[in-house]
C-alpha cells in the first residue's frame, strides 16, 4: 500500500464529542457516519431461531436485555439453557474468530479487502492500543463490529455483521462508540483466514444482523 494513502483521521464530527485518533486508509475528507443499506435476508439461522426478541422498535427502542452490546459472552448470558443446548453453534465464536475491546485511538491501519466491500488488519501503529493487546495481527479480517444508534432521546449499542461493510462505514461505526452513550471501548469480531471457514462465520454473524424493517436499517 502507498504510505500517502495512510493518513491519521481525527474525527471531531457531530455524532461524537471527544477527538479519536485512528489510523485509515481513505481520503482524509471521509466523516463519521453509520447507516446500513436495507437488506432483507432470510437465513437458515434466523429461520430455525427466532432473534425477534433481541431487536427493538417504536417505544421499545433502546430498552430490554439487548440494547448495549458489551462482549459475545455477556450478550449471549440472558438466553435460557434450553437454547443454549438445542443451539449449541451459536453460542461460541466459529474456529478462527476472536473478539477484542480496544479503547480508541485503536491503532489499526484499516485497508479495503475490494474497492467498497470489506476491511483487513494491513498493519498496527507502534505502541499503539492493539499492538499492545497483542492478539490483532496485519491480515486479519474485520467481520463484526459494535456501533450506536440514536432515536431520538435513546440509544443502543449492537455488534453488526462487518464483513461486507465498505471503509466509510467502518469508521462510522468506529466513532459512534462514544463516551456520551457509556461506550468506552470498541468491540470487533476478527477472522483469521487461515483458520476460519469463511462460510461458518458469515451464517454464525447472521445472527446479529438487524430484520430489514428495524430502526438500525433505517436512516433517521
Amino acid at each position: 500500500m502507498n504510505s500517502s494513502t495512510v493518513i491519521c483521521l481525527l474525527c471531531a464530527c457531530a455524532i461524537i464529542s471527544n477527538a479519536a485518533a485512528f489510523f485509515v486508509s481513505k481520503s482524509s475528507s471521509s466523516q463519521a457516519h453509520f447507516h446500513f443499506k436495507e437488506q432483507r435476508l432470510t437465513t437458515t439461522c434466523h429461520a430455525q431461531f427466532s432473534t425477534a426478541g433481541m431487536w427493538n422498535r417504536g417505544l421499545n427502542f433502546g430498552k430490554g436485555d439487548f440494547k448495549f452490546y458489551d462482549s459475545f459472552d455477556s450478550f449471549m448470558s440472558v438466553f435460557p439453557d434450553e437454547d443454549k443446548a438445542a443451539y449449541p453453534e451459536l453460542f461460541t465464536l466459529p474456529k478462527g474468530v476472536y473478539e477484542v475491546g480496544l479503547a480508541k485511538p485503536l491503532g489499526i491501519v484499516f485497508e479495503e479487502v475490494q474497492a467498497g466491500k470489506g476491511v483487513f488488519v494491513q498493519d498496527l501503529v507502534e505502541g499503539g492500543n492493539a499492538q499492545a493487546q497483542g492478539v490483532i495481527q496485519p491480515g486479519h479480517l474485520l467481520v463484526g463490529i459494535t456501533a450506536t444508534k440514536i432515536v431520538g432521546a435513546k440509544f443502543e449499542r449492537r455488534l453488526i455483521p462487518a464483513r461486507n461493510f465498505d471503509f466509510d462505514t467502518v469508521v462510522g461505526a468506529i466513532a459512534s462508540n462514544d463516551e456520551r452513550w457509556n461506550c468506552y471501548n470498541v468491540v470487533m469480531m476478527f477472522e483469521r483466514p487461515d483458520q476460519a471457514d469463511s462460510k461458518q462465520v458469515d451464517e454464525f454473524l447472521e445472527f446479529f444482523e438487524p430484520p430489514f424493517d428495524n430502526p438500525w436499517k433505517q436512516r433517521q
